[in-house]
């Protein structure tokens, strides 16, 4: 296989290396305009992406203090601030060609980046955010104090800039049920209040059949089910693909459709040792979920259920594991459980699938001598270990705990396998 990051052509020798870290602004829209991405290397290429995304952001962040000041401009002592913004998103919605929602929508961000969060616009403009996340960081926190949202970006900002949409915003969830638990308490109980389950059709003929504010220790398990079963369905002669086979089995369970099989969901559930022994309210982690609230980490630890429930009791000072157990069932195998116990989720970067669902991986492969044992052994999903072992990804263990994986272009990530 050609190594492509090594096959560096002469016209990258104009690339700085620091060139996606560069302040966005002219400058850099000036640099990126004259490169030639297909006369340099798969390196390099990469590098300029970076550079595109901040600069990209940057001119978000211009677009969007650009909308803050049309309702600036028409906010006066007359009118009112909500006035204001009506009035700007009008101009907006004409100006842009958008719908009306859109356009309330957008002066809405551009508004909360303006006020309620300046250090998210901050971040966007200096390219170290994309809107993805920013737009993660503004929801997150639309149910806080403008005060308590501020405190709460400074904390995880750095984390922030690393991060996937998906890890940011389980972070924040945790964040914000540990700074006001009885706020995160009452909305989960109202919320399940208002459980329902809803029929949508669509275009095609088809139709969604979703369960809305469910309970997340119950639809986990169900949906650890679900999977486990549709698993069992595979064979050489079955021509559904995975998800074919859950949609399947989900109508079939529903319809009392009976597999011929008692295959219960695994529930991995993380939770430190003061929360499990009612001294504090911190959130646990559900595996394949994120964070929950300190009610929910306790009744899983105590009570039996339908699933098999794994827990990892860790220390609330380091985060290490200091014991691990099962409700009703053994485990499967104790090295599995070690494994599970150490990187709850896949190890690839960004990944946040439970390790209960992964496949174990071989740092080391077995054709090329590597053992069965603890310190070879890391989760990925199947997805992740088919793009390690197809496409010339490889990793190795850091004295920290984390991973560092080098992809087939040579460019290096590091990721830790536990829940944000």
């Amino acid at each position: 296989m050609l190594d492509l990051y090594e096959a560096k052509c002469d016209y990258d020798e104009g690339i700085p290396a620091g060139l996606d870290k560069m302040e966005p602004g002219p400058f850099l829209a000036a640099f990126l305009s004259g490169i030639d991405v297909t006369r340099i290397s798969g390196y390099a290429r990469i590098i300029v992406l970076r550079a595109h995304q901040r600069l990209v952001s940057h001119y978000t962040a211009a677009l969007y203090a650009d909308m803050a000041a049309i309702v600036d401009i028409l906010d006066d002592d007359e009118t009112k601030r909500s006035d204001a913004a009506e009035a700007a998103a009008a101009e907006v919605r004409a100006a842009l060609h958008l719908t009306r929602r859109c356009a309330d929508n957008e002066v809405g961000i551009a508004l909360e980046l303006h006020t309620r969060l300046p250090q998210v616009h901050d971040m966007l403009a200096s390219g170290a955010l994309d809107l993805r996340r920013a737009r993660v960081l503004l929801d997150g926190t639309s149910h806080l104090d403008a005060d308590v949202a501020r405190r709460i970006v400074e904390q995880i900002a750095d984390y922030a800039v690393r991060s996937t949409t998906g890890q940011l915003r389980a972070r924040l969830r945790r964040m914000c049920i540990e700074v006001e638990p009885d706020d995160a308490t009452q909305r989960f109980e109202d919320a399940v209040q208002e459980r329902r389950v809803v029929i949508e059709p669509n275009d095609s003929g088809t139709v969604n059949y979703l369960g809305m504010d469910l309970p997340p220790d119950r639809a986990t398990a169900a949906a650890q089910r679900i999977n486990r079963i549709a698993r069992s369905l595979r064979h050489k002669d079955e021509d559904r693909t995975m998800d074919q086979l859950r949609a399947d089995v989900y109508l079939d369970l529903l319809c009392g459709t009976n597999h011929g099989t008692t295959e219960r969901g695994v529930v991995d559930l993380r939770v430190d040792i003061d929360t499990l022994a009612e001294l504090n309210d911190h959130p646990g982690d559900l595996a394949g979920y994120g964070p929950v609230i300190a009610d929910i980490a306790q009744r899983v630890a105590r009570e039996e259920a339908d699933a098999e429930w794994r827990y990892t009791v860790t220390n609330p000072d380091t985060g290490q594991p200091i014991h691990t157990g099962t409700t009703r069932r053994r485990p499967t195998a104790a090295q599995r459980r070690a494994v599970e116990a150490r990187n709850p989720t896949c190890v690839f970067p960004g990944c946040r699938m439970p390790a209960t669902s992964s496949d174990l991986d071989h740092r080391t492969t077995w054709a090329d001598g590597g053992p069965t044992t603890e310190d070879n052994l890391g989760p990925l999903c199947r997805h992740d270990h088919c793009i390690r072992h197809q496409h010339g990804w490889t990793y190795k263990p850091l004295p920290n705990g984390t991973h560092q994986w080098t992809s087939r272009l040579g460019h290096t990530y590091t990721t830790s396998g536990t829940p944000p």
